[in-house]
Order: structure tokens, then C-alpha cells, then sequence
């Protein structure tokens, strides 16, 4: 697979995740909500602290230091991808590895430059790009913006529920509020796990035992 397949399957990943991340906090109040296909499929609006699926880790230190580990693993990753490429590498693996790669680096997107560019989003009023005051946060403390919400069961576990404290609570799958860039990881991460017998096949080598001819032994025989 050639190097410049690999980067634009990237650059198709980035913008696609940009974009709709531009739209969404451009037009989105926060917590905002719209049905897109039924109850199951909607877009809404949260931020997170950086890591994938909404979680948080650490409060404000914790922050820097999530964007400096995915700082250092786009970085890595660049030099990775250009050796497996060059390396020939399986087709199957290094798509995985670019989807990996490019979902790492939308998210890195919104940690370094979010906080500088927009305004903070809020209940009340949308964000604004560019703002004459400065952006809501510094260098490396932008929000990542989040926006797919797939909530396709929505109901509460039964009666008959083996777990008596939960029984008649909601249960709801599925809650997480995702972006693209974490769609990609994903995406590349399970596409490894299955197909990693595919990209990395076992090859065996079977010993077969030596055949020697009674002419050859008889001969060996007579040498010594």
C-alpha cells in the first residue's frame, strides 16, 4: 500500500471529524440534542476532558498529561506508519493502524488549539469562532467535542432481573456520546483483533525426517 493511499485516507478522517465537530460547536448549544434517524441515532452535544467515550483522567494535570501522551503517540505513530508502509506490511494492518493513527490526531486537534480558537460553550448560547476576547482555555486545555449518541435500547431491566437492586432502574445501551476520531480508533483497534491471524499469519515449519537409501547406508557402512 503506498504512502500517499495512507495519507489521504487520513486527511479524509480529519476533515470529516473536524468538520463536523466545527459544525456541531458552532451551531450546538452545550447539552443540545436532535433526533437524526428515529430515538436510536441523535446528535448531542458534550465535552470531555480528552479521553475517548467521554471519560475524564485527573482534573487539570491529568489533562496535560493525556495530551502529551497522545502528542507523543501521533508522533510515534507517523514514524511507525511510514516503516510499515515501507516495510510492505499487510493492506489489512495498515489501514488499521492509519485509522488508529488519524483518530488519535483528531481528538489531539481539539486538546492543543479548541481552547484558543473558540469561545466556551454553555446551556444558553452557542460558541463563537475566533473570539475578540480569547479563546475559553489555553495551549493543551481545549475540550474535545463530542456528538453521536446511539441510544438503541432504552428500557428498564425486568422484574424477574437476578439482581434484586436493580430491577424497574433504566437500562440504557447504548449511553456513550462519541466523535469520529473515536469511531476510527475503535474501528481499527477491533479490526486488529479480528483479522490479526490475517495480517500475521503463522508460519509453521513442519521437520520431515531425512531419507537415506540403503545404497547410502551400505555405503557409510563400507567408510568406516
Amino acid at each position: 500500500m503506498k504512502g500517499k493511499h495512507v495519507a489521504l485516507l487520513i486527511i479524509l478522517i480529519l476533515i470529516a471529524d473536524q468538520a463536523l465537530k466545527f459544525y456541531i460547536k458552532l451551531n450546538y448549544t452545550l447539552g443540545e440534542e436532535h433526533k437524526v434517524i428515529g430515538n436510536w441515532f441523535r446528535l448531542h452535544f458534550v465535552e470531555n476532558e480528552g479521553m475517548a467515550w467521554g471519560l475524564k483522567f485527573g482534573g487539570g494535570l491529568g489533562k496535560i498529561l493525556l495530551t502529551l501522551f497522545r502528542l507523543v503517540a501521533v508522533i510515534f505513530g507517523t514514524y511507525y506508519l511510514s516503516q510499515v508502509i515501507k516495510k510492505k506490511y499487510h493492506r489489512g494492518f495498515i489501514i488499521c493502524a492509519a485509522l488508529i493513527y488519524a483518530g488519535a490526531f483528531g481528538n489531539l486537534i481539539d486538546s492543543l488549539f479548541y481552547g484558543l480558537i473558540f469561545s466556551s460553550s454553555n446551556p444558553f448560547t452557542v460558541a463563537t469562532l475566533f473570539p475578540a476576547g480569547g479563546g475559553y482555555a489555553s495551549f493543551f486545555h481545549g475540550q474535545v467535542v463530542d456528538m453521536l449518541y446511539f441510544p438503541i435500547i432504552d428500557t428498564t431491566y425486568p422484574s424477574w432481573f437476578p439482581i434484586a437492586s436493580w430491577r424497574g432502574q433504566e437500562f440504557l445501551f447504548f449511553s456513550p456520546v462519541f466523535n469520529l476520531a473515536d469511531s476510527s480508533i475503535s474501528i481499527g483497534v477491533i479490526a486488529l483483533l479480528i483479522w490479526q491471524k490475517k495480517f500475521f499469519p503463522q508460519h509453521k515449519h513442519s521437520e520431515e525426517p531425512i531419507k537415506t537409501s540403503p545404497a547410502e547406508i551400505d555405503d557409510r557402512v563400507k567408510t568406516m
